[in-house]
């Protein structure tokens, strides 16, 4: 699998999303991607109680622990590369998290239109490791 090019949907170097815990397609902390992520895990979100009962309702648990594959569950705080599509029916929703547009990754404007992605744009506009 080879990676697209790492460019964040400001047209600038892809920052990193987290690294606790570790996130993105390839595990390796940024919201990377390459034609084999079907799911566009593009967005880097800051998780929030009700989008990670929302992901859990429509059947993917985010926030309960799986050691078999290394996920500890997130939590409130956090920040993960969710799936474009995903984040875009959180909007419609009316439930979508904050995303930090340096580490959300260019291919994510291919699904959420960039004045949906800046509406939710976090505060402090920096990507951290935690």
């Amino acid at each position: 699998m080879e990676k697209d090019a790492s460019l964040n949907v400001l047209g600038e170097e892809l920052a990193p999303c987290s690294d606790e815990p570790v996130t993105g397609f390839f595990r390796d902390g940024h919201c990377n991607t390459c034609s084999e992520d079907r799911g566009s895990h593009t967005v880097c979100a800051v998780m929030t109680a009700e989008f990670l009962a929302y992901s859990k309702y429509l059947g993917n648990d985010l926030s309960t622990p799986r050691p078999e594959f290394r996920f500890p569950g997130l939590r409130p705080g956090d920040r993960w590369c969710l799936c474009a599509g995903r984040f875009l029916q959180a909007h419609h929703e009316g439930v979508a998290p904050n995303v930090h547009l340096e580490a959300t990754h260019a291919r994510a404007a291919e699904v959420v239109p960039m004045d949906i992605l800046r509406d939710y744009a976090a505060s402090d506009g920096a990507a951290s490791d935690g």
